[in-house]
Order: C-alpha cells, then sequence, then structure tokens
C-alpha cells in the first residue's frame, strides 16, 4: 500500500483533474462562436507542442524507436487517437449546441459500459452486484428514451467512444505522457490540413477573432494535457477503488454546470433517467468498496498465517551444534601428537 503522504498528493492531483475535466464546458463555451471542427483541430494541433515540451523537461524519448518498430501498437495508437478525436468532437459540439446534461449523462454512463465491453470483450466475470448496476443503466437508458420518443445518443456515443479508448490502451500499454503523445503525433497532422483548409476559405477563427481568441485556442493544448498529467500521478499513488470514485467528480460538475449555469431543461422524466444512473452508480461503488476490503482481508491473512508457519518451522528445526571456541582451538595442537602416536 503506498504512504500516507503519497496517497494525499494523489488525492489532491486526482481531484484536480477531474475537477478540471468537469469545468471545461465553461472553457469550450468560450469558444462558442467557433465550428467544433475547428476548435477540435486546434485542440489536436497545440496538443502536440505542449507534449513535446513535457518529454523534453522528463528526457523521455526512449520509448519512440520502440513504438515505431511495432506496427501492431502503432495502429492500436491510431485506432485511440481515432476514437479520442471522435469523442472530443462529439463533447465539444454537446457542449455548444446546449447539450450538457446530456454529455455528462455519458459520462456517469461511462463506466457501466466498460463493465459491459469487459464481458463482451475480455471475456470476464461479472460479480452479482455488477450485473445488479449494468440492469439498471440499461433500465435508466430505456427511460429516457421511452420519454423523449428517442435514444439518448449522445450520452451512449460519448460513453461508448471513451469506453472503446480506454479497452484499445490496454493493449497499448504507454504511460499517460507517453500515450498522449503518440496520439496527438498522430492527430498533428490531420488537424493542420484542417486548419489550412478553413485559412484558404477565410473562415479560421485563429486570426479573426482577436488575441483573446487566439490565445484560448492556443491554450487548447494546455487545457488537454494538464488534466492528463494530474490523473497520471494520482493513478500510481492512489488505490483503484478511490480513483474509480473520483472519476463521477467530472460529470457530477457538468451536471451542475448544464443545471445552473446554462439553464438546461430538466423535466420529471430526465430527473428519472438520472437517478437511476446515480442508484447503478452507487451500487458499483459499493460493490467496488466492499471487494477491495475483502482482499485487502485475505491478503492480511495470507500473510498472518504465512507468518505463523514460518514461526513453527523454525521452532520445529534440531538446535544447531556450536563451533569450536578459541579454548578448543587451542588444544588442537597439544591432542595431534598423541593422536598421531595411538594410530602409530
Amino acid at each position: 500500500m503506498p504512504p500516507q503522504s503519497d496517497q494525499r498528493t494523489g488525492l489532491v492531483y486526482g481531484t484536480a483533474a477531474y475537477v478540471v475535466w468537469g469545468l471545461l464546458p465553461l472553457y469550450w463555451h468560450l469558444l462558442g462562436d467557433l465550428a467544433p471542427a475547428e476548435i477540435l483541430a486546434h485542440r489536436m494541433a497545440w496538443s502536440l507542442p505542449v507534449a513535446a515540451v513535457i518529454l523534453a523537461c522528463m528526457r523521455r524519448w526512449s520509448w519512440i524507436p520502440e513504438l515505431v518498430r511495432q506496427p501492431r501498437r502503432l495502429g492500436l495508437v491510431l485506432v485511440c487517437a481515432t476514437v479520442i478525436s471522435v469523442n472530443w468532437f462529439l463533447y465539444i459540439w454537446a457542449v455548444n449546441s446546449g447539450h450538457v446534461l446530456e454529455a455528462s449523462l455519458g459520462y456517469f454512463i461511462n463506466p457501466l459500459v466498460s463493465i459491459a465491453f469487459g464481458v463482451l470483450v475480455l471475456r470476464e466475470r461479472l460479480r452479482p452486484l455488477q450485473w445488479t448496476a449494468v440492469g439498471v443503466g440499461t433500465a435508466a437508458v430505456v427511460v429516457m428514451a421511452v420519454a423523449y420518443g428517442k435514444v439518448p445518443w449522445i450520452s451512449l456515443a460519448l460513453a461508448f467512444t471513451f469506453a472503446t479508448y480506454g479497452l484499445v490502451k490496454k493493449g497499448v500499454k504507454l504511460d499517460g505522457i507517453e500515450g498522449f503523445s503518440a496520439e496527438t503525433a498522430m492527430q498533428f497532422l490531420p488537424a493542420l490540413g484542417i486548419l489550412v483548409y478553413l485559412g484558404a476559405r477565410g473562415e479560421a477563427g485563429f486570426t479573426s477573432g482577436g488575441v483573446g481568441q487566439m490565445l484560448l485556442l492556443m491554450g487548447c493544448g494546455v487545457a488537454t494535457a494538464l488534466p492528463l498529467i494530474a490523473f497520471g500521478a494520482s493513478a500510481v499513488r492512489l488505490p483503484l477503488t478511490v480513483l474509480g470514485m473520483l472519476q463521477y467528480l467530472a460529470p457530477t460538475f457538468q451536471f451542475a454546470l448544464g443545471l445552473l449555469v446554462f439553464h438546461e431543461e430538466m423535466p420529471p422524466e430526465r430527473w428519472a433517467g438520472f437517478g437511476l444512473v446515480w442508484l447503478a452508480l452507487v451500487v458499483l461503488t459499493y460493490d467496488a468498496i466492499r471487494t477491495a476490503r475483502s482482499a485487502r482481508t485475505a491478503l492480511v491473512t495470507a500473510r498472518e498465517t504465512a507468518r505463523e508457519a514460518a514461526r513453527e518451522a523454525t521452532a520445529a528445526l534440531p538446535p544447531q551444534t556450536s563451533r569450536p571456541g578459541p579454548e578448543s582451538a587451542a588444544a588442537a595442537p597439544e591432542t595431534a601428537p598423541e593422536l598421531g602416536a595411538a594410530k602409530s
């Protein structure tokens, strides 16, 4: 278990990461006059310089030649870059189109989709409470689909793209900053192409919106990289159960922004759907905490059993014969001639 100071530091980093992610709608809303595709292109383009600066400061370049020599991993990085680009575009579009509440619902649903992927793709076995949580989450989607007369596709698209991103990243096996750098390197050229195209058509907001808008677009890379770095720092210091509970901070902040800042509608049927999702997450969190406690108890019991067995084994050993002391060593030369005489 990590030291207490490390856990406190990890908690600060993790809270900061999820709070920033939760408040990002405010940032994208400031750029609401621009097309989502242009905001996305700037987010992808400016992320690469930020990643390069971080890698240079940390002197972490050795992973690049190894990755380049592995086409399969490069292909997985390309899939990650594509899926997260779709996720970013949908999220920016949702925020600037007045669908912040639906976006927050997507990230509330995301843990349930990840569990479903574990069953369908990785052939994992679910515990009864996990099945219950998935069932309640499915019921929430059905309730909202019936109430609105359409499937909440924004929420589901965000949840499925982010869950797919997490699933594919398991196969890439790169740390946070390395994975982020590899993905943004693949995003850079398409992003640059979009920006050149918009500039040629005279539709680029980077040059026409003033210095403030220019700085906001350049800051997209920092807004993307900083919470990711903070998340990576927390992930190595915190137990997964704590990290799993922190992840609900981001959609909670998004929900509050949609309700209190952007004043989106929240009719009873939407409250019912959100309520069911929150119930599913409570069940999921309870199961995770209970399982973690059981695992810790089993580990402590196993260690105590091993120590007891070691003590019993030590007690059962015969006493060791004492080594000759200085006096017997000194007497040895005197007895040696006598032994020799006896033999003769």
